[in-house]
């Protein structure tokens, strides 16, 4: 999956040291990041690349994590067009392109932007919020309301009948290949009941036996993914909800339209039904 990174390790620790010439720069407008194409993969800009004599893009950087000993930054107000060698890409990107330690570091970057861009005032009293010094956290210096990043959890459903495996296609969003049914926990409810509700909701079957089978951080939509199994308590006639989904449909284990992918805990969770051996 795209967080496993292995031999390179991730800390998330929040360490805002300043930047060096050296260190690692994140610019994003919108959905797309700022970075060079090479012969191996991607590479983002270093902060010597990005200093016009100005020490501007040094001052306002904001320590993001640490990948094994690079440092990596958020910067602002960066003029691409300064930096021929570099484009704006979008960061759908990250899904697919090498190496895989810097497409996470892009993804997972661009959900703290996301963080920090969309809460710049105090929701409670209006105020400028400010950075603090010893934890990932923004506060409020007038009515001290605290902010800190958003994570949503989720639940990734491998609905299974027998040697049938229920694949769903989204009826909205840009990923338009089959994928498993997938729902937001509610306030209120635990995981396993997310699974019912969700499985219910869009395809109007009941399960049973629900089993989790591992989680996964995914920035894309700044939430954490939990994967769960499950098996089909009763009629197998899908009642589709077409506001969330285009297509669900029983395929055979043999028959399953979906190969190997490295990024999602959904392509895995496929594969793992589709190659598994008695």
């Amino acid at each position: 999956m795209i967080q496993d990174i292995a031999p390179y390790k991730y800390h998330n620790e929040y360490i805002p040291t300043p930047p060096d010439e050296n260190s690692i720069a994140l610019y994003y407008e919108k959905k797309s990041c700022m970075l060079a194409y090479t012969e191996d993969g991607i590479r983002f800009p270093r902060f010597k690349e990005l200093d016009l004599g100005d020490q501007s893009v040094y001052k306002n950087a904001t320590y993001l994590f640490t990948i094994d000993s690079e440092k990596f930054y958020l910067v602002t107000d960066v003029d691409i067009d300064e930096h021929p060698e570099f484009v704006m890409e979008s960061i759908w990107v990250f899904r697919e392109v090498n190496p895989q330690y810097l497409a996470f570091a892009g993804i997972t970057g661009y959900q703290l932007y996301n963080w920090y861009h969309t809460h710049k005032f105090c929701g409670k009293c209006g105020s400028l919020l400010k950075q603090d010094q010893k934890e990932r956290m923004l506060y409020c210096e007038q009515c001290h309301q605290m902010e800190y990043p958003k994570i949503s959890p989720a639940v990734i459903i491998a609905v299974t009948h027998k040697d049938k495996l229920l694949l769903s296609k989204y009826a909205k969003g840009v990923y338009k290949n089959y994928a498993l049914v997938a729902g937001y926990t509610e306030i209120g409810e635990t995981l396993e009941e997310t699974v019912q509700r969700e499985v219910m909701e869009e395809t109007g079957l009941k399960v049973k036996n629900i089993q989790y089978y591992k989680s996964q951080p995914w920035s894309f939509s700044e939430t954490v993914l939990m994967g769960f199994f499950c098996e089909l308590d009763g009629e197998n006639e899908i009642l589709l909800d077409e506001e969330e989904l285009a297509v669900a449909k029983w395929f055979q284990r043999e028959e399953i339209p979906v190969e190997w992918k490295r990024d999602s805990l959904t392509n895995e969770m496929i594969m793992q039904f589709k190659n598994w051996k008695k």
